[in-house]
Protein backbone atom coordinates (compact mmCIF):
# COMPACT_ATOMS: atom_id res chain seq x y z
CA UNK A 1 0.00 0.00 0.00
CA UNK A 2 1.28 3.49 -0.81
CA UNK A 3 1.64 6.00 2.03
CA UNK A 4 3.07 9.47 2.43
CA UNK A 5 4.87 9.85 5.74
CA UNK A 6 5.71 13.21 7.32
CA UNK A 7 8.10 13.29 10.30
CA UNK A 8 11.17 11.07 10.56
CA UNK A 9 12.13 11.47 14.20
CA UNK A 10 12.76 8.77 16.81
CA UNK A 11 9.50 6.95 16.07
CA UNK A 12 8.79 8.11 12.54
CA UNK A 13 11.88 6.66 10.89
CA UNK A 14 11.37 3.32 12.65
CA UNK A 15 7.75 3.24 11.53
CA UNK A 16 8.78 3.92 7.94
CA UNK A 17 11.34 1.13 8.22
CA UNK A 18 8.75 -1.34 9.53
CA UNK A 19 6.28 -0.37 6.80
CA UNK A 20 8.90 -0.78 4.06
CA UNK A 21 9.88 -4.18 5.45
CA UNK A 22 6.19 -5.08 5.35
CA UNK A 23 6.07 -4.42 1.61
CA UNK A 24 4.47 -0.97 1.56
CA UNK A 25 5.53 1.89 -0.71
CA UNK A 26 6.50 4.87 1.45
CA UNK A 27 7.14 8.43 0.29
CA UNK A 28 8.83 10.24 3.18
CA UNK A 29 9.35 13.90 4.05
CA UNK A 30 11.08 15.68 6.91
CA UNK A 31 12.50 19.17 7.32
CA UNK A 32 15.88 17.50 7.89
CA UNK A 33 17.66 16.42 4.72
CA UNK A 34 19.68 13.96 6.81
CA UNK A 35 16.48 12.30 8.02
CA UNK A 36 15.24 11.93 4.45
CA UNK A 37 18.55 10.31 3.50
CA UNK A 38 18.10 7.81 6.34
CA UNK A 39 14.58 7.02 5.10
CA UNK A 40 15.91 6.46 1.58
CA UNK A 41 18.48 4.06 3.06
CA UNK A 42 15.61 1.81 4.18
CA UNK A 43 14.15 1.98 0.66
CA UNK A 44 11.58 4.75 1.13
CA UNK A 45 11.28 7.42 -1.56
CA UNK A 46 12.38 10.84 -0.33
CA UNK A 47 10.39 14.02 -0.99
CA UNK A 48 11.86 17.52 -0.80
CA UNK A 49 8.61 19.19 0.32
CA UNK A 50 5.02 18.46 1.26
CA UNK A 51 4.01 19.46 -2.25
CA UNK A 52 6.48 16.95 -3.75
CA UNK A 53 5.20 14.27 -1.39
CA UNK A 54 1.57 14.79 -2.42
CA UNK A 55 2.49 14.83 -6.12
CA UNK A 56 4.29 11.48 -5.72
CA UNK A 57 1.19 9.76 -4.34
CA UNK A 58 -1.62 8.15 -6.34
CA UNK A 59 -5.23 8.96 -5.52
CA UNK A 60 -6.77 8.33 -3.12
CA UNK A 61 -3.75 9.57 -1.18
CA UNK A 62 -2.93 8.58 2.40
CA UNK A 63 -0.57 10.76 4.46
CA UNK A 64 0.63 9.87 7.96
CA UNK A 65 1.73 12.85 10.09
CA UNK A 66 4.23 12.00 12.86
CA UNK A 67 5.50 15.35 14.14
CA UNK A 68 5.37 16.94 17.62
CA UNK A 69 1.91 17.80 18.92
CA UNK A 70 0.72 21.39 18.88
CA UNK A 71 1.82 23.93 16.29
CA UNK A 72 4.01 21.55 14.23
CA UNK A 73 1.10 19.14 13.73
CA UNK A 74 -1.40 21.96 13.22
CA UNK A 75 0.67 23.69 10.55
CA UNK A 76 1.44 20.42 8.76
CA UNK A 77 -2.20 19.37 8.58
CA UNK A 78 -3.22 22.86 7.48
CA UNK A 79 -0.65 22.75 4.66
CA UNK A 80 -1.74 19.27 3.59
CA UNK A 81 -5.40 20.32 3.54
CA UNK A 82 -4.50 22.78 0.78
CA UNK A 83 -2.68 20.14 -1.27
CA UNK A 84 -4.90 17.08 -0.95
CA UNK A 85 -8.12 16.29 -2.82
CA UNK A 86 -11.53 14.81 -1.95
CA UNK A 87 -11.22 11.19 -0.88
CA UNK A 88 -7.68 11.58 0.45
CA UNK A 89 -6.84 10.76 4.09
CA UNK A 90 -4.71 12.45 6.75
CA UNK A 91 -3.62 10.22 9.66
CA UNK A 92 -2.28 11.91 12.78
CA UNK A 93 -0.13 9.45 14.72
CA UNK A 94 1.33 11.92 17.22
CA UNK A 95 0.22 12.70 20.77
CA UNK A 96 -2.58 15.09 19.87
CA UNK A 97 -5.30 16.34 22.21
CA UNK A 98 -8.53 14.58 21.20
CA UNK A 99 -10.42 17.89 21.13
CA UNK A 100 -8.13 18.98 18.28
CA UNK A 101 -8.98 15.79 16.38
CA UNK A 102 -12.69 16.56 16.50
CA UNK A 103 -12.10 20.14 15.36
CA UNK A 104 -9.81 19.09 12.50
CA UNK A 105 -12.19 16.40 11.27
CA UNK A 106 -15.00 18.97 11.16
CA UNK A 107 -12.79 21.49 9.33
CA UNK A 108 -11.67 18.93 6.73
CA UNK A 109 -15.21 17.58 6.22
CA UNK A 110 -16.37 20.21 3.69
CA UNK A 111 -13.27 19.43 1.59
CA UNK A 112 -14.16 15.72 1.80
CA UNK A 113 -10.69 14.98 3.13
CA UNK A 114 -10.84 12.22 5.73
CA UNK A 115 -9.10 12.53 9.08
CA UNK A 116 -7.97 9.60 11.23
CA UNK A 117 -6.38 9.85 14.68
CA UNK A 118 -4.03 6.99 15.53
CA UNK A 119 -2.85 6.80 19.13
CA UNK A 120 0.54 5.10 18.82
CA UNK A 121 2.43 3.39 21.65
CA UNK A 122 5.71 1.55 21.34
CA UNK A 123 8.43 4.17 21.59
CA UNK A 124 11.89 3.33 20.31
CA UNK A 125 11.15 -0.42 20.61
CA UNK A 126 8.33 -0.32 18.08
CA UNK A 127 10.52 -1.23 15.13
CA UNK A 128 11.10 -4.74 16.46
CA UNK A 129 8.18 -5.20 18.87
CA UNK A 130 5.48 -3.41 16.89
CA UNK A 131 3.27 -0.43 17.75
CA UNK A 132 0.05 -0.67 19.72
CA UNK A 133 -2.45 1.36 17.66
CA UNK A 134 -5.65 2.91 19.04
CA UNK A 135 -7.44 4.37 16.03
CA UNK A 136 -10.36 6.79 15.77
CA UNK A 137 -12.35 7.97 12.74
CA UNK A 138 -14.77 6.67 10.13
CA UNK A 139 -14.89 2.88 10.30
CA UNK A 140 -14.88 2.40 6.52
CA UNK A 141 -11.80 4.59 6.08
CA UNK A 142 -10.01 2.72 8.86
CA UNK A 143 -10.81 -0.57 7.11
CA UNK A 144 -9.22 0.81 3.96
CA UNK A 145 -6.07 1.61 5.96
CA UNK A 146 -5.90 -1.69 7.85
CA UNK A 147 -3.00 -3.09 5.79
CA UNK A 148 -0.87 -0.26 7.20
CA UNK A 149 -2.13 -0.64 10.76
CA UNK A 150 -1.67 -4.41 10.76
CA UNK A 151 1.90 -4.07 9.50
CA UNK A 152 2.81 -1.54 12.19
CA UNK A 153 1.10 -3.40 15.04
CA UNK A 154 2.05 -6.72 16.64
CA UNK A 155 -0.55 -9.49 16.60
CA UNK A 156 -3.78 -8.20 18.19
CA UNK A 157 -2.15 -4.79 18.62
CA UNK A 158 -4.57 -2.71 16.52
CA UNK A 159 -8.12 -1.63 17.40
CA UNK A 160 -10.58 0.83 15.91
CA UNK A 161 -11.89 2.38 19.14
CA UNK A 162 -14.48 4.88 17.91
CA UNK A 163 -15.21 8.09 16.05
CA UNK A 164 -12.91 11.07 15.53
CA UNK A 165 -10.81 11.72 18.62
CA UNK A 166 -11.41 8.32 20.20
CA UNK A 167 -7.96 7.04 19.23
CA UNK A 168 -6.12 9.87 20.93
CA UNK A 169 -8.58 9.79 23.84
CA UNK A 170 -7.68 6.17 24.58
CA UNK A 171 -3.99 6.95 24.09
CA UNK A 172 -4.32 9.86 26.54
CA UNK A 173 -5.76 7.56 29.21
CA UNK A 174 -3.07 4.97 28.37
CA UNK A 175 -0.36 7.54 29.09
CA UNK A 176 -2.07 8.67 32.29
CA UNK A 177 -2.02 5.08 33.53
CA UNK A 178 1.62 4.86 32.47
CA UNK A 179 2.42 7.85 34.72
CA UNK A 180 0.94 6.04 37.73
CA UNK A 181 2.67 2.73 36.99
CA UNK A 182 6.06 4.36 36.52
CA UNK A 183 5.68 6.34 39.74
CA UNK A 184 4.77 3.21 41.73
CA UNK A 185 7.82 1.36 40.41
CA UNK A 186 10.06 4.36 41.13
CA UNK A 187 8.86 4.66 44.73
CA UNK A 188 9.10 0.95 45.47
CA UNK A 189 12.61 0.66 44.12
CA UNK A 190 13.66 3.79 46.01
CA UNK A 191 12.54 2.14 49.25
CA UNK A 192 14.55 -1.00 48.48
CA UNK A 193 17.54 1.14 47.51
CA UNK A 194 17.36 2.96 50.87
CA UNK A 195 17.05 -0.27 52.87
CA UNK A 196 19.79 -1.46 55.24
CA UNK A 197 19.72 -4.74 53.32
CA UNK A 198 22.15 -4.99 50.42
CA UNK A 199 19.38 -5.61 47.91
CA UNK A 200 20.37 -6.00 44.28
CA UNK A 201 17.52 -3.94 42.86
CA UNK A 202 18.29 -4.92 39.26
CA UNK A 203 18.08 -8.59 40.22
CA UNK A 204 14.77 -8.00 41.99
CA UNK A 205 13.33 -6.28 38.92
CA UNK A 206 14.39 -9.26 36.80
CA UNK A 207 13.02 -11.68 39.40
CA UNK A 208 9.61 -10.04 39.39
CA UNK A 209 9.34 -10.66 35.65
CA UNK A 210 8.82 -14.36 36.43
CA UNK A 211 5.41 -15.14 37.89
CA UNK A 212 4.97 -11.91 39.87
CA UNK A 213 1.64 -10.06 39.69
CA UNK A 214 3.54 -6.78 39.06
CA UNK A 215 5.41 -8.03 35.99
CA UNK A 216 5.17 -5.79 32.93
CA UNK A 217 7.19 -4.35 30.07
CA UNK A 218 7.88 -1.28 32.22
CA UNK A 219 9.35 -3.58 34.86
CA UNK A 220 11.49 -5.23 32.20
CA UNK A 221 12.80 -1.79 31.23
CA UNK A 222 13.41 -1.06 34.94
CA UNK A 223 15.60 -4.16 35.15
CA UNK A 224 17.46 -3.09 32.02
CA UNK A 225 18.09 0.45 33.32
CA UNK A 226 19.27 -0.73 36.75
CA UNK A 227 21.51 -3.42 35.27
CA UNK A 228 23.21 -0.79 33.12
CA UNK A 229 23.56 1.70 35.99
CA UNK A 230 22.58 0.47 39.46
CA UNK A 231 22.92 3.87 41.20
CA UNK A 232 21.74 5.98 38.24
CA UNK A 233 24.38 8.38 39.49
CA UNK A 234 24.88 10.17 36.19
CA UNK A 235 21.20 11.07 35.83
CA UNK A 236 19.36 14.10 37.18
CA UNK A 237 15.94 13.44 38.72
CA UNK A 238 14.21 15.82 36.30
CA UNK A 239 11.11 14.28 34.71
CA UNK A 240 9.36 16.00 31.81
CA UNK A 241 5.78 15.39 30.70
CA UNK A 242 4.50 15.54 27.14
CA UNK A 243 0.97 16.72 27.91
CA UNK A 244 -1.19 13.60 28.03
CA UNK A 245 -1.11 13.41 31.83
CA UNK A 246 -2.41 16.97 32.08
CA UNK A 247 -5.13 16.29 29.52
CA UNK A 248 -6.15 13.17 31.43
CA UNK A 249 -6.65 15.22 34.59
CA UNK A 250 -8.57 17.91 32.71
CA UNK A 251 -10.93 15.25 31.36
CA UNK A 252 -11.28 13.67 34.80
CA UNK A 253 -12.28 17.02 36.29
CA UNK A 254 -14.74 17.55 33.46
CA UNK A 255 -16.28 14.10 34.09
CA UNK A 256 -15.99 14.24 37.92
CA UNK A 257 -13.89 11.06 37.92
CA UNK A 258 -11.35 10.80 40.79
CA UNK A 259 -7.79 10.00 39.66
CA UNK A 260 -5.68 10.32 42.83
CA UNK A 261 -2.79 8.10 41.69
CA UNK A 262 -2.37 9.69 38.26
CA UNK A 263 -2.74 13.16 39.80
CA UNK A 264 0.00 12.47 42.36
CA UNK A 265 2.26 11.02 39.66
CA UNK A 266 1.88 14.11 37.48
CA UNK A 267 2.50 16.51 40.36
CA UNK A 268 5.59 14.52 41.36
CA UNK A 269 6.97 15.19 37.88
CA UNK A 270 6.41 18.90 38.41
CA UNK A 271 8.23 18.72 41.75
CA UNK A 272 11.18 16.93 40.11
CA UNK A 273 11.93 20.08 38.12
CA UNK A 274 12.23 22.38 41.13
CA UNK A 275 15.48 23.21 42.89
CA UNK A 276 14.97 24.05 46.58
CA UNK A 277 11.23 24.77 46.11
CA UNK A 278 9.57 27.68 47.93
CA UNK A 279 6.98 25.45 49.63
CA UNK A 280 9.69 23.41 51.39
CA UNK A 281 11.50 26.56 52.47
CA UNK A 282 8.23 27.87 53.94
CA UNK A 283 7.68 24.58 55.80
CA UNK A 284 11.13 24.91 57.36
CA UNK A 285 10.44 28.53 58.29
CA UNK A 286 7.08 27.64 59.92
CA UNK A 287 8.64 24.86 62.03
CA UNK A 288 11.21 27.40 63.19
CA UNK A 289 8.53 29.98 63.97
CA UNK A 290 6.24 27.83 66.12
CA UNK A 291 8.71 25.36 67.60
CA UNK A 292 12.12 26.92 67.36
CA UNK A 293 13.28 24.01 65.22
CA UNK A 294 16.66 24.48 63.55
CA UNK A 295 16.79 25.51 59.90
CA UNK A 296 19.53 24.96 57.36
CA UNK A 297 20.87 27.93 55.43
CA UNK A 298 21.76 27.69 51.77
CA UNK A 299 25.39 28.11 50.84
CA UNK A 300 26.10 31.58 49.51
Amino acid sequence: MQLGFVGLGKMGLNMVTRLERGGHDIVAFDRSAEAITKAEAVKASGAGSLDDLVKALKAPRHVWVMVPAGDPTESTIDALSKLLAPGDVIIDGGNTNFHDDVRRAEALGPKRIHYIDAGTSGGVWGLTEGYCLMVGGEADVCRRLEPLFLTLAPENGYLHVGDHGAGHYVKMVHNGIEYGLMQAYAEGFELMHASTYAIDVAAVAALWMHGSVVRSWLLELTARALTENRELADLKGYVEDSGEGRWTLHEAIERSVPLPVITAALFTRYRSREDNPFSERLLAALRNQFGGHAVRKRDA
